[in-house]
């Protein structure tokens, strides 16, 4: 589960802004192992809040400010701290990698990311004209098969062009 984006750096002593992307803040107490997107684990030193949806955190063995820098990304619960999720709802770290395809069958694409928005997420797809952002509902994305790793889609006109 998506729980934060690293930022830039907060000093020279390796902190860095996080912008809180998880229902639960609790998420950057000292001791929590996070995920970073790049496969890496990581472990609060200490964070503290910063401006609303913002935290200043440590990680350990991030002490300097080059090494804060190489942090940026998003990071993610373990595994083991997941939810049980409702009826089409999705991890968006099980949705990165999946083959995208329309209803006919014809590849669309790949998902390399998936972009929170206010009103509902967006798949970031990699397609041969270019990235693509395709609104996470159910009128569009009428299939996700997680054991495959494919999603279906039913885009409107003009959707996927460039």
């Amino acid at each position: 589960m998506l729980a934060g984006e690293i930022g830039k750096p907060h000093g020279v002593a390796g902190e860095v802004y996080v912008l809180l992307l998880s229902d639960d803040p609790g998420r950057f107490a000292a001791g929590d192992r996070l995920v970073h997107e790049d496969g890496r684990s990581l472990t609060v030193a200490q964070s503290r809040a910063h401006k609303g949806d913002r935290f200043l955190v440590k990680f350990e063995g991030v002490d300097s400010r080059d090494e804060a820098e190489r942090l940026r990304g998003q990071i993610y619960a373990p595994t083991a701290d997941k939810r049980e999720l409702e009826p089409d709802e999705y991890w968006p770290l099980d949705l990165i990698g999946c083959s995208v395809q329309d209803r006919s069958g014809t590849s669309v694409g790949e998902v390399r990311a998936v972009v929170p928005g206010p009103a509902q997420d967006l798949l970031d797809l990699a397609t041969p004209d270019g990235g693509r952002l395709v609104p996470l509902v159910k009128a569009i994305v009428v299939e996700v098969d997680l054991d495959h790793k494919r999603i279906v889609v039913d885009p409107p006109p003009g959707l996927l062009e460039g």
